[in-house]
């Protein structure tokens, strides 16, 4: 096999042809997740361009994969992501400048629609499937970043979180600074940005940065079991639009909200998978999405 193809198997999950040759990633699909595992646990999982590179071919490939409907991101071993390599961050200390050594080929997954959400982590906003992340272990800098763009968030008690920039003589990154108010509150993240200080996961479970706590066993099972429900029972349109218009209304205001609901609301009464659910309600059974298309 040329060194450009890689084979990767988890148990019973199906084979996975990559055409990138993951180095710092693992990647498997198993009842319509796709996992992606950052694996370079001998450095806590730490940020390198070269992860950044897998880690948006990866997002790629699971939002052009009909056979997925959600995507969960964890961590090898036990920490999730302890921010930006330290040796790659000395590098840029003596190259005077920010050098993210991603690959010439670096792909920007999701949808054009938003010209915004093409930028470093808000491509996530663009993915037409929900971002689920389960930190099994120590998030900073960049790590906390990949977190925060997730749509939900599972983790283990007692894990530090922590922005990682003020101690470093750095700026909030990659647009933290915007996105942790809508995420917690002004004050809150504030004090956060600020203080660059250390907190766990229980404190960000309080201020509702964390959905839900999980013993470290059943972490990535619980995170998987709410994954399976969400993509059984609603609707992958429904999925896709409601993550769209969160994120593009953080960027509008109401009215243009309630016109594109409005817009929504009529195309979507007129699928396939309206009547599928209609009829499921009905018959109070499951529905079967995409079930016309199937036939």
């Amino acid at each position: 096999m040329p060194d450009a193809m890689c084979t990767f198997a988890a148990r019973a999950d199906r084979l996975i042809l990559a055409a990138m040759e993951l180095k710092s990633t693992l990647y498997a699909v198993r009842d319509g997740i796709a996992t992606i595992t950052l694996n370079r646990p001998h450095r806590g999982n730490g940020w390198t361009g070269r992860m950044h590179s897998e880690y948006r071919y990866l997002l790629g490939e699971a939002e052009g994969d009909t056979d997925v409907g959600a995507i969960l991101v964890t961590g090898a071993g036990r920490m999730f992501c302890v921010g930006g390599d330290a040796q790659a961050l000395e590098g840029h200390s003596e190259r005077g400048g920010y050098d993210p050594g991603t690959t010439p080929d670096l792909v920007t997954p999701g949808s054009r629609e938003f010209e915004a959400f093409i930028e470093d982590f808000a491509y996530h906003f663009a993915l037409s499937k929900p971002v689920i992340v389960a930190l099994n272990g120590a998030a900073a800098g960049v790590g906390l970043v990949l977190a925060c763009y997730a749509d939900v968030r599972f983790a283990v008690s007692g894990a530090k979180l922590t922005t990682a920039h003020g101690p470093l003589n750095l700026p909030a990154e990659y647009g933290l600074s915007w996105l942790l108010p809508r995420l917690i509150g002004g004050a809150h993240a504030l004090e956060l940005l600020l203080s660059s200080r250390k907190f766990l996961t229980d404190e960000a479970h309080q201020m509702g940065l964390v959905h839900r706590l999980c013993e470290a066993d059943a972490l990535v099972e619980e995170a998987r079991a709410y994954a399976i429900d969400l993509i059984t029972r609603v609707s992958p349109e429904s999925l896709r639009q409601s993550k769209r218009q969160f994120w593009l209304d953080q960027h509008r205001d109401v009215g243009a909200a309630v016109r594109d609901a409005g817009v929504l609301l009529n195309e979507m009464m007129g699928q396939a998978d309206y009547r599928e659910a209609i009829k499921a309600f009905l018959e109070k059974r499951p529905a079967e999405w995409g079930k016309e298309s199937k036939a």
